[in-house]
């Protein structure tokens, strides 16, 4: 399937392909209002010149991208923070108390995924992390608001997924652009059924019952639509969100069983299997006639991430 890098989906919202590892994989958001911008989410540092080049067709100065957002800091989300403000001169970053430090100071966020990655695949992949000035940084705690011309930002604290997360809500449309809040949902799984939808548990900071708590503090808002990162828009989020929420104890049962009859490498690759089986079993249901080998190419990623992240929750459960 061809990705297009730049789609306007509707409501002055473009979603900007962000090309790490492949298309389809990860997407960031160009939202408009009047003569002012903000661009939700940035992708990797190799993401900047996408996002710059978007601006310059549509005939967007630099100066008028008001605000950078991403919704965490895990580095799909924000290794272009950094990059991306360099090149807007106005622009303000609005982060989540909890990650502001490391969108100032990101040494510890590019150490730890270069150990992950080593230094050849971190370039690759990520290309590089950018401090930013701690004077263009402001947080945005739970309930407040950021204008962006006409145009009003709610954001909203959102643990689960990573305790440096929040959401943004765009009553202009009445959408929510979620992260990983409110989980993944490739379009190669979408059936006649609708969007194919699961929880993402990448490590290191899953929690159960925070994230079942925020997903329903997403759907207590009632949107019409809901803008993920992993990956665009979907729409009538509500039988989705309480599809989320199934699967979430889901992924608990399941990592519960294996942490019974498993333990140190063993238990993570055990893991993997179940949640292949798992999910693979769940995109079948729904009604996804892909082979093994097809799933994998687009499920494998996240079955390998999910799977770490749960072993990461046992071990702290265990504590």
């Amino acid at each position: 399937m061809t990705v297009p890098t730049y789609l306007d989906i509707g409501h002055h919202i473009t979603r900007i392909d962000t090309a790490m590892v492949h298309g389809g994989l990860a997407a960031c958001y160009l939202l408009q209002a009047d003569q002012a911008c903000a661009i939700i989410e940035t992708g990797t540092h190799n993401t900047v010149p996408v996002i710059l080049a978007l601006l310059e067709a549509r005939g967007i100065e630099l100066s008028q991208v008001k605000y950078v957002i991403p919704t965490h800091v895990h580095l799909d989300h924000a290794g272009g923070v950094g990059g991306l403000m360099a090149a807007l001169p106005e622009a303000t970053l609005l982060v989540h108390p909890r990650g502001a430090r490391h969108m100032i100071n990101p040494a510890k966020l590019k150490a730890g995924a270069t150990a992950v990655y080593g230094e050849a695949q971190f370039a690759e992949i990520y290309g590089d992390i950018i401090p930013v000035d701690e004077r263009r940084v402001r947080t945005m705690d739970d309930g407040d608001e950021a204008t962006v011309g006409d145009r009003r930002l709610v954001f909203i604290d959102t643990p689960g997924h990573a305790r440096h997360h929040f959401c943004v809500y765009d009553p202009t449309s009445r959408g929510i652009f979620t992260g990983d809040t409110f989980g993944l949902s490739y379009p190669p799984l979408t059936t006649a059924n609708g969007p194919f939808i699961c929880p993402t548990t990448t490590p290191v900071q899953f929690d159960p019952p925070a994230l079942k708590a925020s997903i329903r503090t997403l759907l207590a808002l009632k949107p019409e639509r809901i803008y993920l990162t992993h990956y665009g828009m979907v729409e009538n989020p509500q039988p989705l969100g309480e599809r989320l929420l199934t699967m979430v104890d889901d992924y608990v049962a399941l990592a519960e069983a294996v942490a019974a009859t498993s333990d140190g490498d063993a238990q993570e690759q055990a893991l993997m299997t179940a949640m292949r089986e798992y999910l693979f079993r769940c995109a079948r249901e729904h009604g996804c006639e892909m082979s093994d080998e097809q799933l994998d190419a687009v499920l494998g990623l996240d079955i390998q991430l999910n799977s770490q992240g749960l072993a990461v929750w046992l071990q702290s459960r265990s504590r």
